[in-house]
């Protein structure tokens, strides 16, 4: 059996062997699933190597495709929403994408991502969960068996844009003056939905998804790789951020979810604006999820410091050396996708902040390979 099959193949572990093996980065001797557990179907065995993706403009044209390929990145991330958030979409995408020589990686869809019905059991919960279903199946139709889900239920809160090196505009939060923000919605005031949750409620609330999910998720064989609270503060407008704001409620989380198709998508920049209330950091978090067979996606980018005040910057720019998260990740055998985000503005249009910030990790990667003996 491969290490990716081993790996796909651990059930449930008792909780105290589930936080002992992510403590120790390792997960040796961790118990299977219950007799009489559901049974899951096999998950797609991802092939070796750290894929490069590249995120791309929804509806993607030639010139965008272009544009990957002369990057020299084999795979391209798309999001979509509203409208367009369709399996028509989805199976035209994904051809047009191979058709010019690249695959696709996952289709996003905001419409079922930071939902406040399902985070804050709002009415509208039941059709939000059955919508997420329906895209879980549209994405498996069109051939796609990954995704990203966000659980924030406020939104990515932040402040006015701010520079970075060479006046380059970026995103900031500052705890004081920064409010949420999803699609169309914009979360304000000291109580974005008129009271205090608790976090009793928020954990509630997670579980009543994600046991609906799972079952969905095991069927098609689809990943479901959950992205960290951004920012991962205790609180912001009334709404506690306990599960995905830190290494034990993740930990936590993916014990609930008892799947092997729900795992992290870990945003490196998120994780470092947590600091150490994360509990561990970035490449201790990189290890233990790896060594769980959770860690499907990486968003690999950088920050100037912890909340409370951050300014989003060049990969080689923020808090963290990069090279030893690219470093981590061929240490742990990583084999999904790693993709630039939010990337500074730079002079001369969109395309020139990405070709710089894939440039650069396509190098650390080059190096990591190298300094590994191995392609």
């Amino acid at each position: 059996m491969s290490s990716e099959q081993d790996r796909g193949a651990r059930g449930s572990m008792s909780r105290r062997t589930f936080i002992a093996a992510a403590a120790a980065g390792a997960v040796a001797g961790a118990a299977l699933r219950p007799a009489g557990a559901r049974a899951a179907a096999k998950l797609e065995e991802l092939p070796p190597g750290i894929k490069v993706s590249l995120q791309v403009p929804g509806n993607p044209g030639e010139d965008d495709l272009r544009f990957a390929r002369q990057l020299g990145v084999e795979y391209v991330s798309i999001p979509s929403g509203r409208d367009r958030a369709t399996l028509e979409n989805f199976v035209r995408w994904r051809e047009r994408v191979e058709a010019a020589g690249l695959k696709v990686w996952n289709i996003g869809n905001s419409n079922v991502h930071n939902m406040p019905e399902v985070t804050l059991n709002l009415p509208g919960r039941d059709q939000k969960i059955e919508e997420y279903k329906t895209y879980l199946r549209n994405l498996a139709k069109a051939g796609i068996h990954y995704t990203t889900y966000a659980h924030m239920g406020n939104g990515i809160w932040s402040s006015e844009r701010e520079t970075t090196r060479g006046g380059a505009p970026a995103r900031a939060f500052r705890l004081e003056t920064a409010k949420g923000y999803w699609t169309d919605k914009v979360f304000t005031g000291p109580l974005t939905h008129g009271r205090v949750y608790s976090k009793e409620e928020i954990w509630e609330n997670y579980g009543y998804f994600i046991k609906q999910v799972v079952p969905v998720a095991e069927e098609l064989g689809i990943r479901i790789g959950i992205h960290p609270d951004d920012p991962p503060v205790p609180e912001l407008g009334g709404i506690p951020r306990c599960i995905f704001g830190c290494f034990d409620g993740y930990v936590r989380a993916l014990e609930i979810a008892d799947s092997p198709n729900v795992g992290v998508c870990l945003c490196c920049g998120t994780w470092l604006e947590g600091g150490k209330a994360m509990g561990k950091d970035v490449l201790e978090a990189i290890r233990a999820f790896a060594a769980l067979g959770k860690l499907w996606k990486i968003h690999f980018r950088n920050v100037t410091a912890p909340v409370p005040h951050f300014v989003e910057t060049f990969v080689d720019n923020g808090m963290m050396d990069m090279w030893k998260v690219m470093k981590a990740l061929r240490e742990v055998d990583f084999r999904g996708a790693l993709i630039a985000d939010h990337v500074p503005e730079m002079v001369g249009g969109r395309n020139v902040g990405w070709a710089y910030s894939i440039g650069y990790i396509r190098a650390l990667l080059a190096r990591a390979n190298a300094e590994a003996g191995g392609g």
